[in-house]
């Protein structure tokens, strides 16, 4: 024991430096610790603000109910979606015009070539040939850009390609 109070004695200077070293170490930490503290109070209130939650865990049931909800009204979007697609793609959308004079030396441009098309390149085209003796109409279907059944005209044609391209 004569030792240790010997020790003391002698570097008491030592130890009360290391004590107020380690003091202040420690106020230092706390001050830290309460800082985060602090922040870590502001951060869970402003997750709480506005809820009627009392803790955690009723609020992320909440949420994953919301969730589950979004996640419903997604996925009847996205079938809607691909309704609309289908619906687009039958419908004939795609139309091109062609006016021309069939009969050189008379008349202007007063007869016609209509396609109308679908997103697929079937329809039909309409033609009108406007003489003075009268007016003939003549209709076309159309399967994949090309008639079947009928020669198409140049001017059908035209059609075809314009309303290929809108």
């Amino acid at each position: 024991m004569p030792n240790f109070q010997q020790f003391i004695q002698n570097n008491w200077l030592i130890l009360l430096q290391v004590f107020l070293f380690l003091l202040f170490f420690i106020l230092i930490w706390n001050i830290v610790l309460t800082l985060k503290m602090k922040k870590i109070k502001k951060n869970i209130q402003e997750m709480f603000s506005g809820n009627k939650v009392t803790n955690l865990e009723e609020l992320l049931l909440g949420q994953a109910k919301n969730i589950q909800m979004l996640d419903k009204d997604i996925q009847e979007l996205y079938d809607i979606s691909n309704q609309i697609n289908s619906l687009a793609g039958k419908g004939l959308h795609k139309v091109g015009m062609v006016r021309f004079n069939p009969f050189k030396d008379v008349g202007g441009d007063q007869s016609f070539a209509i396609a109308l098309l679908n997103g697929k390149g079937n329809g039909l085209t309409i033609s009108s040939l406007y003489s003075r003796e009268g007016t003939r109409i003549y209709s076309k279907s159309i399967t994949s850009g090309e008639s079947e059944k009928h020669p198409l005209t140049e001017e059908e044609k035209e059609a075809i390609k314009i309303a290929e391209k809108s």
